[in-house]
Order: structure tokens, then sequence, then C-alpha cells
């Protein structure tokens, strides 16, 4: 008997209620009348990509994710962008936290080092989706930045549906405040 169906995976930043409110307000706005707006409950920032694995995977990456140890830092999603080749409207950093970086190139090393094939190109541009399937871009000023306290990550299965997509959170890694001695 085979395996049953494979489980896709990633870890990520959930934004907090006042950010997703704010990011939630744009994605009709990116998506224009040819796009799909993001739905407000799957707004999230990835920071690594699995992909496809095995129900017994599962088990390892939520190990995995446990041995990841960041701080806590606050992300500020200061312009609007556009990746044509996807129809991707989105919100990113103009400056990408360290700790940001920190805690991706963790992950990324952690999940080589356990043998998960990561996406290279994967988090080069951290960003939350905002749109899908958008031909024609409306990229307004983002006067004020979208900020967040970024204070836990997560492991993350999404479920693909032809409407949309639906995430369900595997589990959940804290992030320690930073001290200040």
């Amino acid at each position: 008997m085979g395996e049953a169906r494979p489980h896709r995976v990633f870890f990520a930043l959930w934004p907090d209620a006042a950010a997703v409110t704010r990011l939630a307000a744009l994605a009709p706005e990116m998506a224009g009348a040819d796009g799909r707006a993001m739905l407000p409950a799957t707004l999230h920032m990835t920071l690594a990509f699995v992909g496809a694995v095995t129900a017994a995977e599962l088990g390892i990456l939520a190990d995995l994710g446990a041995t990841v140890h960041g701080e806590a830092f606050d992300l500020s999603l200061d312009h609007l962008g556009f990746f044509p080749r996807g129809g991707i409207a989105w919100a990113g950093c103009r400056q990408t936290p360290s700790r940001q970086r920190r805690l991706s190139g963790q992950l990324c090393d952690a999940l080589r080092g356990a043998g998960f094939a990561i996406d290279p190109r994967a988090g080069q541009v951290p960003h939350v989706t905002l749109a899908r399937r958008v031909r024609s871009p409306s990229l307004p000023p983002l006067e004020t930045p979208i900020v967040w306290r970024a204070s836990e990550f997560a492991l993350v299965e999404s479920h693909l549906h032809p409407s949309a997509a639906s995430y369900r959170t595997l589990a959940r890694f804290s992030l320690a405040e930073a001290r200040t001695d």
C-alpha cells in the first residue's frame, strides 16, 4: 500500500490582526479587475518553502523547527511590488531585518542538512502575497508602513483548491525577545 497524499508544507511568519486588516484592505486594490485577492486568513510571509513531504517527514520538520532559535523582530512592510511571471502582487520590505535573514538562513541550512531540497530563489524577496493572477497591477504608494512584531514562526500545511488555498498551522515556534544587557 502506498503513502497517502503528500503534505505540502512551508515555514512562515503570520502577521498580527492589525497588519492583516491593513493588508486585506490593500489586496482587492492590488488584484484589480482581473486578479484574485488573497483571503485575510491566508496572508503570511514564507521563510522557507519545503514542498511535498510524507506524513513521516512532518514529524521530522516539526522537530527541526524546534531546533532553530532566533530573536523576535519588528517587520515593516514599506513597499508594494509585482512578480510578472506569476502575476503576484505583494507587500514587502525595502530592508529585510537582519534577524529575519538569520532565521530564514538557519531554517534553510537545517532543512538542507536534513536532506530537504530548498528552492534557492525562495526568500530572496521576503513578501506577503496580496493577489494572484494579476495582469495589470495597481501599485499605489504605501504611505504608512505595515508593521508587526514577529515573535514566532510556524510550520504550515497548504491545501490547494481550484478557487483558493487554505492553510493549517502544524506547529508554532517562539522567537526569543532580545536581551537589553
